[in-house]
């Protein structure tokens, strides 16, 4: 068991033991957002399938139309009409035009479109006031050609990329198996919200926070219950489990009496590290359990939420193949001073803001008390700032920054 590591020696092997998930399902495009997609997509047609028309005009022959202004206009003669879904059936000829609206199918013959505001309609005929152009015009396969990649195995399914699939022609995509992951709560202080909270006890907030993140980052959650400060109970409930791809505890990994998740694995599981050199969150053990992976979070709700978002969110980007990173790092100016934390390096919540003539284009402040008891702070804050061991970050100074919030 290694002891003691750095956050880099931590994550990095918490990751070797992260092997991706490789069972697919398919999903109907309705709930293919934010699921990752298990294989590359190569587009099944062009888009467009035709030369289309980009706005709402007249399709021409542009040599019918060289010279045409508002003092000197073109006459031509309209044979028809070609609404987006209804192409014209015959051929554009000469001194001829039909009226096009955008996405129409260009009529045969026709190279060029003048936009409607540019023409009057004269009866059977039609005014150009400016030539016809072909920039209006919106080649075939100009968006997607047949045959051509678009989207990765690993990729988020944003919006984007859901309409971008539907265009491309899927009614269903291949995705990733969500990670089961199980989340067992300790500590007999431990009551859920709703019920009468005894002298002494806490509400389980570490249930609700740490599962959402495990959502926020394309996991199942599968709750395991409390378990108290009895080993057989909590033997108990990590045997009922079932298939999961990654346990997590919240509380029993430090030096008490009571922190049994540590022992237990200790005696008969296994335990790859414990303690790493951060804070908050110091006392995080990651080791397995009959052969699945276990992360033992400190039981602090503070300390839960940061060490979950640090490693077990790289830990589920790994499982579930992304590509994309687990988390972004920002350069910011430190507009309120943080401490150092001693020999390790510390996590302390900040609220971080766009500030474009700032050096890395933002500036963050201190959210006041960085108590790891202090689940307050994590609801106001949306980075964390990241002081190296032995380092005090004064005011004006630049600081390494991790955003905990996409909208950033």
């Amino acid at each position: 068991m290694r002891q003691n590591l750095t956050p880099d020696e931590a994550l990095e092997l918490l990751l070797t033991h992260a092997e991706p998930i490789t069972e697919l399902e398919t999903v109907p495009l309705e709930a293919a957002l934010g699921r990752v997609l298990g294989a590359d997509l190569a587009s099944q047609v062009d888009h467009p399938d035709c030369d289309n028309t980009a706005v709402d005009g007249y399709a021409a022959r542009a040599a019918d139309t060289q010279g045409a202004t508002r003092e000197r206009p073109v006459r031509l003669r309209l044979i028809g009409e070609a609404p987006a879904g209804r192409p014209f059936p015959a051929r554009v000829g000469p001194g001829e035009a039909v009226a096009v609206y955008t996405g129409a199918p260009l009529p045969e013959g026709a190279d060029a479109v003048v936009r409607v505001e540019e023409t009057a309609r004269d009866g059977d005929t039609v005014l150009l006031f400016a030539p016809a152009s072909p920039k209006d015009i919106r080649p075939r396969a100009e968006d997607l050609e047949q045959g051509q990649v678009y989207l990765r195995k690993g990729e988020v399914l944003s919006p984007g990329k859901v309409g971008l699939a539907a265009a491309m022609g899927y009614p269903r995509l291949p995705v990733v198996r969500r990670p089961r992951v199980g989340l067992l709560v300790t500590g007999d202080e431990v009551v859920e919200p709703g019920e009468a909270l005894p002298y002494g006890g806490v509400y389980n907030a570490n249930r609700y926070s740490v599962g959402a993140l495990v959502r926020e980052a394309g996991g199942e959650v599968v709750y395991l219950g409390k378990a108290g400060d009895d080993r057989e109970a909590l033997k108990a409930r990590l045997a009922a489990a079932g298939p999961l791809d990654l346990l997590l505890t919240s509380g029993g990994v430090s030096m008490g009496a009571y922190d049994l998740v540590r022992r237990l694995l200790e005696e008969e599981g296994r335990v790859h590290f414990w303690r790493v050199s951060i804070r908050p969150g110091g006392p995080l053990l990651f080791g397995e359990w009959r052969g699945v992976p276990l992360l033992g979070l400190p039981g602090n709700p503070v300390s839960s939420m940061v060490t979950f978002f640090l490693f077990g969110r790289p830990f589920l980007f790994r499982l579930l193949g992304r590509v994309d990173a687990p988390y972004r790092r920002v350069r910011a100016v430190a507009e309120t001073p943080f401490k150092d934390a001693g020999a390790r390096t510390a996590f302390w919540r900040g609220v971080l803001e766009y500030a474009p003539e700032a050096p890395g284009g933002f500036r963050v402040r201190s959210v006041g008390n960085q108590s790891s008891g202090v689940l307050r702070s994590m609801s106001e804050a949306n980075a964390l700032v990241v002081v190296p061991p032995g380092r005090r970050v004064g005011v004006g100074e630049v600081v390494e920054a991790i955003v905990l919030r996409p909208e950033l």
